[in-house]
């Protein structure tokens, strides 16, 4: 009786070919993996899909609460503040001191060796510190003139001043785009963060421009009108000690007791790391994380940009810095009230709104478009339907939750029914009282909060209209609320927007 054998698939040979690929699948899977966990590093905006801090708190139920306290801002504390050279140095020149800038004497130092670590001249250092003679004595403090005060010092030849100052960003206040981002700015057209390159958002806010009167305006006319009501594109603005009270201490102050031997001055300054969510949830107001994210949000400007037109600027500017910035009607933030904000409605002006694409938010006046403001959703999917209505606005807003699960919805199916109509399912909140995030403008929902309720209902939406905590990215991160403007547009539209005001959905 013969024998049956039966061949293993693995060992037979129509699987060589699988045989083979085998190795490449292998490196496949390990290239896989390694641009998995390499992508965070090399691409963190790719990998970033949540407001920092938020990655959790995205899942539960929040409601906006009105503030407990009419302060706003932060308790007044000492600040750093550039000041005049003492007069006893005189004739040099008047250099800006920045006070955290020193250098400690230790044992050994030698002056020349000091000034090349520092990357001066002798005559520079001694200038600066109004020294008399080469001897310095062990704990002796010597201050260290940023490149600003380095060029004003007599003792700089004029071929060093160019190297260590930025040539004036004359090119970016002749960019035609930043002239007409701040020009539709000043008429109530916002763009976004301004800047001087050109985007989607802008092209639909310059066509809207043209075409809101009913008239299209060629591209050279509008140019040369903007030129006519816009001046100058950059203005200047001196922090001032009181920003500081809406801008949060550094997270780790910088002790500058020996500076780097060879600093690198192309090095891109480090990000101010975002809070945690505990530390939003123990802090008693959310502040600007930075000088430069208050002065960008108070002129309507991307960060990024702001940095470019300032590339002499410090990581923490102190007060009395003078920064280029466009020359828009600044948002001030220190003078939103904790109530009054919205007008009251005038029949024979009626004002109604528009919600397009849930992109765009276009207020009118008797009919005639008036303004135009980005929009962005806090989470995927959320949008409204038909008319609502505009309620009251909430200054100054909190946000309180259980850390309960939002609503998951259970179906009840069967291998020949589904039901329509889902039963939600039952979450036990985590919390046994309220969590709160506080005010600020690096709330999730920013400085104001706009209630708004379907058609001619009056019980306001857990979603409304209010500001963000990231304003160039309020379009693509999720965060908490609802429907986000950017802080300064925020602003704008409660003061516009009255009571009873019409809101139209538009896909």
């Amino acid at each position: 009786m013969s024998s049956i054998r039966f061949r293993s698939p693995a060992l037979s040979p129509s699987s060589k070919p699988n045989a083979l690929l085998d190795p490449m699948r292998h490196r496949f899977a390990i290239f896989s993996t390694a641009i998995l966990l390499l992508a965070p590093v090399f691409f963190p905006a790719l990998a970033q899909t949540v407001e920092p801090g938020l990655e959790r708190a995205v899942k539960w139920k929040w409601n906006v609460a009105p503030p407990t306290s009419a302060a706003w801002g932060l308790p007044t504390r000492e600040i750093p503040v550039l000041q005049q050279r003492p007069s006893t140095q005189s004739g040099s020149a008047a250099a800006l001191l920045s006070a955290q800038d020193i250098y400690t004497v230790k044992k050994g130092d030698v002056l020349i060796h000091i000034a090349k670590r520092l990357q001066l001249s002798v005559a520079q250092l001694k200038e600066f510190n109004a020294l008399e003679t080469d001897f310095l004595k062990i704990g002796q403090q010597l201050r260290i003139p940023s490149p600003e005060e380095k060029r004003l010092l007599k003792s700089t030849p004029k071929s060093s001043a160019a190297q260590t100052t930025a040539p004036p960003p004359a090119d970016i206040a002749l960019s035609e785009v930043l002239l007409l981002r701040v020009f539709l700015d000043n008429q109530g057209f916002g763009t976004g963060p301004i800047s001087d390159m050109p985007d989607p958002l802008f092209g639909k806010t310059l066509h809207l421009y043209q075409t809101a009167r009913g008239e299209t305006l060629d591209h050279p006319t509008l140019v040369e009108r903007a030129k006519e009501y816009t001046r100058d594109t950059l203005g200047t603005y001196t922090l001032r000690a009181d920003d500081f009270r809406f801008i949060a201490p550094p997270k780790a102050a910088r002790a500058v007791s020996e500076p780097a031997d060879k600093p690198n001055p192309k090095a891109k300054p480090a990000p101010t790391p975002p809070p945690t969510y505990q530390e939003m949830v123990t802090a008693d107001f959310l502040a600007y994380r930075s000088p430069w994210e208050f002065v960008a949000e108070r002129f309507h400007c991307d960060e990024a940009f702001l940095r470019k037109l300032n590339p002499s600027l410090g990581t923490q500017p102190v007060a009395g810095s003078l920064f280029r910035v466009p020359n828009v009607m600044p948002f001030e933030i220190e003078k939103i009230p904790a109530t009054g904000l919205q007008p009251s409605a005038d029949p024979s002006q009626p004002l109604s709104a528009t919600i397009t694409d849930v992109s765009t938010l276009e207020i009118f006046r008797s009919g005639r478009l008036i303004a135009v403001m980005p929009v962005g959703r806090a989470r995927p999917g959320l949008r409204g339907r038909g008319e609502w209505t505009v309620l009251d606005v909430i200054a100054h807003p909190r946000l309180a939750t259980l850390q309960e699960d939002r609503v998951v919805q259970v179906e009840k199916r069967s291998p020949f029914y589904t039901n329509p109509n889902p039963t939600p399912a039952t979450v036990r909140p985590v919390l046994a009282q309220e969590q709160y995030l506080p005010p600020g403008p690096n709330n999730p929902v920013g400085v104001v909060w706009i209630n708004l309720a379907k058609a001619s209902e009056t019980t306001p939406q857990s979603f409304g209209l209010h500001g963000s905590s990231v304003p160039a990215a309020m379009q693509t991160l999720e965060g908490i609320g609802g429907f986000r403007l950017t802080n300064w547009d925020a602003l704008r539209a409660a003061r516009l927007l009255p009571t009873g005001t019409k809101i139209q959905w538009k896909p």
